[in-house]
Order: structure tokens, then sequence, then C-alpha cells
């Protein structure tokens, strides 16, 4: 790891990066495409050394309380948090002031924090955002190598929702020739169902490659997959958009189970819900696209 000293924290729709880079080892991760302009290797995490004062100072400044949201670029939840705790030093001033907090992980580290997302959730609102790709736990070793099994992250749905934190799922991405099978489908959805989430949310059964995590993809394949790395080739050439040649029947799977589910599906729904402050018992609502 190595530090920096920042300028600001809070992006202008109220995310929030602690960290930049990640050691979970995902095959497919589109931070490691190079117009994120990351200039340090991946796995050298970026630490902001003052990323927990510029909170401080941004949330006492702010005119009216939103959502903050974390984990969009960089997994908030990775080893490193463990000795550093700045994103639970972060959790106890968004709690302090009074905001609502949403983070996307992969990782059971998240139950560390559990007692702080409860009293944020009391006060406020607090949502939790599981990325799940695959039902198979060694498949999932393979291209999530360094980070919670799917079986781990779905342990951790289930506390959330016995803590009644609200919970949504990535369903995301899908490999094709890899993932993209009804079976692996109906088993994160079932798995879902099981955990109550609020929503799931699905850009299409496919995945993105461009110049720097297309490189990084092809290498793993090339290790965990030979043979399959030309076949992507034969297929999409360097499509920015890769999709599943199933895609049409996993998405209506993906409705039809979520439906039966009780489960919101409708991706601008989800992130309305998301985006939108709650002040528990005031009566009234407010949307961060709004301040």
């Amino acid at each position: 790891m190595h530090f920096v000293t920042a300028k600001g924290i809070l992006s202008p729709k109220n995310g929030m990066n602690l960290y930049r880079g990640c050691s979970h080892g995902c095959i497919y991760c589109d931070s490691r495409s190079r117009c994120y302009h990351m200039e340090h290797a991946f796995e050298d995490i970026e630490v902001k050394e003052n990323a927990v004062d510029l909170l401080e100072h941004a949330l006492k400044h702010k005119r009216q309380k939103c959502m903050i949201g974390t984990g969009s670029m960089t997994d908030p939840y990775i080893p490193l948090e463990l000795e550093l705790q700045n994103v639970r030093k972060a959790l106890s001033l968004i709690y302090e002031y009074g905001f609502g907090f949403t983070v996307i992980t992969k990782s059971d580290r998240v139950l560390r924090d559990l007692d702080l997302l409860r009293k944020i959730n009391e006060k406020t609102k607090c949502v939790v955002q599981m990325t799940l790709t695959t039902y198979d736990e060694g498949l999932c070793r393979k291209i999530e190598p360094h980070v919670s099994t799917t079986g781990e992250r779905f342990a951790a749905l289930k506390k959330l929702r016995d803590a009644g934190i609200p919970t949504v799922v990535w369903l995301s991405p899908i490999l094709p020739f890899i993932n993209d099978t009804q079976e692996n489908l109906s088993g994160i959805l079932e798995l879902c169902a099981e955990a109550e989430v609020y929503g799931v949310i699905n850009f299409g059964m496919g995945l993105t490659l461009r110049e720097g995590n297309r490189e990084y993809f092809y290498k793993q394949l090339d290790g965990l997959f030979p043979g399959l790395k030309e076949k992507y080739i034969r297929t999409y050439g360097n499509r920015y958009e890769i999709e599943s040649p199933d895609s049409r029947k996993l998405m209506k799977l993906f409705h039809q189970k979520c439906g039966e589910n009780g489960i919101v599906h409708d991706n601008e729904q989800i992130f309305r819900y998301l985006q939108t402050f709650e002040e528990k018992g005031a009566g009234w609502q407010m949307s961060l696209w709004d301040l």
C-alpha cells in the first residue's frame, strides 16, 4: 500500500472511495481499465490518508442530509480495512451527522460493522449491496479468488436481513461460456429469495471489456480455462460489450424468477431507492440527485 493526500472525498453524487486498487483478484474487474487512470499497480492499494477528516468536513457543511455511498470503484472491505478501519471511522461519522449510507461489496467483512450499519438504519437508511456472480463455490474460487465465496456472502445477506438491514444484489458480470447457464442464474436467484433481498440489479447477461481489463481477463482465461480466450476472440473480436449467446433466454428467466419471488428487478426503481434519503419518523424523503 501507499498513502496520498486527497483534495476531496465526496463526488458530486455523494460517493466516496477511501481506497484505490483492490486485492480481491476478480478476473473480470472493470476497475483495471486504463480509462480510470490508475497510475500504480492495481494490487498496490492507494490509501487516502486524510479521507476521514475530509469526510467530516464535508458532512458538517452539507446543506441537506443525503445518502452517502461507497464501493463503486473499489471494494472498501479489502483485507487492509481490518488494519486501517477507515470504513468504520467513516460509518461512525455518517451516523453521528445523521446521513444515510449504502455500500457495494463482495466481502462478508461488512458484518464487522453490523452494529454501526444497524444504528444508521434505525436513524435514517442503510442498504448493503452485495455482488453475486456464480452459484458454484468452486467456480467462485476461480474467478474471484481472494474474496468471500458465494456461500459466505449469502450467509452475510441473511445476517443483514435478520438485523433489519435492506440488501440489494448485483448479478454481474455474466461471463459467456463460464457462468451463463440457467442453473447458475436460478441458483443465485433462489439465494436472493431466501435472503429476502429488496432487489437485484442486472444490466444484461454479459460483461464489458476494454483496454486494461481485457488484457488481464484474457491472461486469467489462459491459466484457468485453456482455449477459451481464443473462443472469445473468434466470437467477439475487440467489442466493448460482450453478450452471452443465451442472453435473451437468461434475461427472460431472470425477470420471471424475480417476479415470482417478489424481488424488485427494475434497475431504475432500485437506483431511486438507493439514492433516496429517508429520515425515520420525519415523514419526508429526499433524493441525492436533488442536492
